[in-house]
């Protein structure tokens, strides 16, 4: 089992008073992200879980914008820090934070696109060596029933960390917003975890797949046809009924 998988909310480590606090902030997010309803993580495996998916042409890429998406990193879980230093935090080893607590400053990440060690360092001319990839782009979702989704919806797909991961920045530039049909994981080791997360977040939020997606995630499942259905055990918790 991977390790973003084992990692699990630190909020009933918080002493008293800053839990206190942690919740009020929190309340005061669910009004810019409402709490989901009747979302509970898959069992079974990805290869069951790919079969409730629907399958059917790419809908046109018109009306799309990153800002149709929301603003940027938000803060689902109203833990006071923003969606990208979340998953710093989250998939890195060797983490240092600012005095905040939320801005990850330098880090290591084992990087599951490549396989390589990134020495992870904040900075104008280094940020980028790790970026935050959405597993299923948004502009893919975009065309695969996102559009049929409430601003509030998409704005917590944008943000959610079932859909987020850091990566090597080169290879997810090479990524894109493409598909498994068309681009898969240089670390072939990593492949059969990526489809599923890509399996499972499309299931999440009612999302389509292509005929030539759903053949290329049969095709990389075969191969490991017990990967489980995919979910973390840090899926914003707080945000569950």
């Amino acid at each position: 089992m991977s390790q973003r998988r084992r990692k699990k909310s630190q909020l009933a480590k918080l002493p008293l008073p800053i839990a206190i606090v942690v919740v009020g902030v929190y309340l005061i997010a669910t009004f810019v992200l409402p709490t989901e309803k009747d979302y509970v993580p898959a069992e079974g495996t990805a290869l069951e879980q790919l079969e409730t998916l629907e399958v059917k042409g790419r809908a046109p890429k018109t009306g799309y914008s990153r800002d149709e998406f929301g603003d940027g990193w938000l803060d689902p879980d109203g833990n006071g820090c923003d969606g990208r230093n979340d998953v710093l935090n989250r998939d890195l080893e060797s983490v240092v934070h600012a005095e905040d607590g939320c801005k990850v400053l330098t880090g290591v990440l084992q990087d599951p696109f490549t396989g390589k060690t990134i020495d992870f360092t904040r900075g104008a001319e280094t940020s980028m060596d790790v970026q935050i990839d959405h597993i299923v782009a948004l502009s893919d979702a975009w065309q695969k029933g996102a559009q049929q989704l409430s601003a509030e919806e998409r704005a917590r797909f944008a943000n959610d960390p079932v859909n987020l991961l850091a990566v090597d920045g080169p290879a997810n530039s090479q990524k894109s917003d493409a598909d498994a049909a068309t681009w898969l994981p240089p670390n072939k080791d990593f492949r059969c975890e990526f489809v599923a997360m890509q399996t499972a977040v499309k299931a999440k939020y009612d999302l389509w797949v292509t005929e030539p997606e759903y053949g290329a995630i049969v095709d990389v499942l075969s191969e490991c046809p017990d990967e489980p259905a995919y979910t973390t055990e840090g899926e914003l918790p707080l945000l569950r009924h």
